[in-house]
């Protein structure tokens, strides 16, 4: 008997435990879930299309798995991941689950969402004055322009005939009145990620963003939704900049380096400083500025022309200038465009570097190379040579021997020639034969004369005296001890 009773009474202890856990099973459903309600549901298996959620009832939930995607088109979660989620529709065997309430409802469901702004789904139908015509859960609903985004809405075609999800922000006369705010929706949303953005970000992060709008000052560039950044026109590149455009275009992705973070008053945002060059690559003065030395001849492009002169690019990042002196050894420069272009690829000279004010003086002139140099060689007193008319002075007339070389006929001498009248006809461009007098390639000067004078021998007193040769160290023993005596 005593068996017997043992038996029945761990019978009756089996069944007292599974009515407990019956009962326990039965205490965490809820039976109450309805249409519109909004529930957390824990993930409970990830499939090819949808993803399966406890609901809390004898029925799970199923959400397209589309619906839960990030930006990159990856799912965020993971089996056991808790979700906030609103119910659909429901039947004996599934509760249709989604991030919004969408379809078909009834008038309670849209009350319910807008007093307690649950998110519903909105189809926008078309434009009237001053917003959207929007469908919503099958009635109408009107959507202010300024409530359908967080940034100014230029273009209202571009939203007609998509699906967003709304916030109803008014519902009156029994539905016959619903107006319904995006920006709002986005605002929360944003609020969310810009916490998430701010709590982890600090000065000198590389990030990623998105160029939203080009000012003639810069860009600005979208960190986060909600949170935008500038980068002053002189961080867009290494290179000079003389417009933003010439460095990004609107909408393109950068990347770039926070440079600075501080409060903005009135607002809750704050102002961020970034940089697109420092994100790219190190300064080009720190790695390439030590390589230079004056005399290197470069190839560098125009990028900008001043009116003292031209800066040129010799490698990117770095510009130096050619100023209006250093641009011909021909002629007297007035403006630069006289000489170069922007964009043209031109030969110059380094002249001069500073590295700590970041400045380099270039030449073009000296990469041609001087004209005047060994002319007192070329052009020995007593030489004829061809020239052409420049210009008429009172005193005499200039005469050009070769590009960049000019010589002086004085009046004075001028007056000896055979016929003189030949000299005063000249006009400029004519051409005519000179005798050279003398030439002084340290002065730039050239003395000229009619060519019968050289018969005369007047001339001679006009020629340089013939410098000693500082090899000739016999002849300069021989002038020494004359001299002693």
């Amino acid at each position: 008997m005593a068996d017997q009773f043992g038996d029945n009474g761990s019978d009756n202890q089996e069944e007292e435990s599974f009515a407990e856990m019956f009962a326990s099973y039965d205490a965490e459903i809820n039976h109450d879930i309805r249409q519109g309600d909004k529930i957390e549901g824990k993930i409970i298996s990830i499939g090819q299309n949808a993803v399966y959620i406890s609901t809390g009832s004898k029925s799970d939930g199923v959400v397209d798995k589309a619906e839960l995607l990030d930006k990159n088109g990856e799912l965020p979660y993971g089996v056991g991941d808790v979700l906030t989620l609103y119910v659909v529709s429901m039947n004996e065997s599934e509760v249709s689950l989604s991030t919004a309430l969408s379809g078909a409802g009834t008038d309670a469901m849209l009350e319910e969402a807008s007093y307690s702004r649950v998110p519903v789904e909105g189809k926008v139908s078309g434009t009237i004055k001053g917003g959207f015509n929007v469908s919503v859960l099958g009635k109408r609903a009107f959507c202010p322009v300024s409530q359908m985004d967080v940034k100014y809405v230029e273009d209202t075609e571009e939203y007609v005939g998509n699906t967003f999800n709304f916030i109803i922000t008014r519902y009156e006369e029994g539905g016959r009145n619903i107006v319904v705010s995006r920006r709002d929706l986005l605002n929360l949303e944003n609020k969310e990620k810009q916490d998430e953005f701010f709590k982890d970000v600090k000065e000198g992060d590389i990030l990623r963003g998105s160029v939203t709008k080009l000012m003639p000052y810069g860009a600005f560039i979208e960190l986060v939704p909600g949170v935008e950044g500038m980068a002053h026109i002189s961080e867009l590149s290494w290179s000079r900049v003389d417009k933003p455009e010439e460095a990004v275009k609107q909408g393109e992705t950068v990347t770039v380096k926070l440079l600075k973070i501080e409060a903005k008053e009135g607002s809750d945002v704050p102002k961020i400083s970034l940089s697109v060059k420092q994100a790219q690559s190190e300064d080009p003065w720190d790695s390439q500025a030590a390589a230079l030395s004056p005399g290197d001849h470069i190839t560098g492009k125009v990028v900008r022309l001043a009116p003292f002169g031209a800066f040129v690019e010799i490698a990117p990042g770095m510009d130096g200038l050619v100023h209006l002196s250093e641009m011909s050894h021909i002629k007297r420069i007035i403006k630069a465009d006289d000489v170069v272009s922007q964009g043209e690829m031109i030969q110059v000279v380094v002249k001069d570097i500073d590295i700590q004010k970041r400045r380099i003086s270039l030449s073009i002139k000296d990469a041609h190379g001087d004209p005047w140099a060994g002319i007192a060689d070329k052009y020995q007193p007593g030489t004829i040579v061809e020239t052409t008319m420049d210009k008429r002075e009172q005193f005499g007339i200039f005469l050009t021997l070769e590009p960049g070389v000019t010589g002086l006929l004085p009046a004075s001498v001028m007056a000896k020639a055979s016929k003189p009248s030949d000299y005063d006809s000249l006009k400029p461009g004519d051409k005519v034969s000179v005798m050279v007098e003398s030439a002084d390639e340290d002065q730039r000067r050239i003395s000229l004369a009619p060519p019968e004078l050289k018969d005369s021998g007047d001339w001679k007193k006009f020629a340089a005296p013939k410098k000693e040769s500082m090899g000739d160290m016999g002849s300069l023993l021989m002038e020494a001890l004359k001299n002693k005596e």
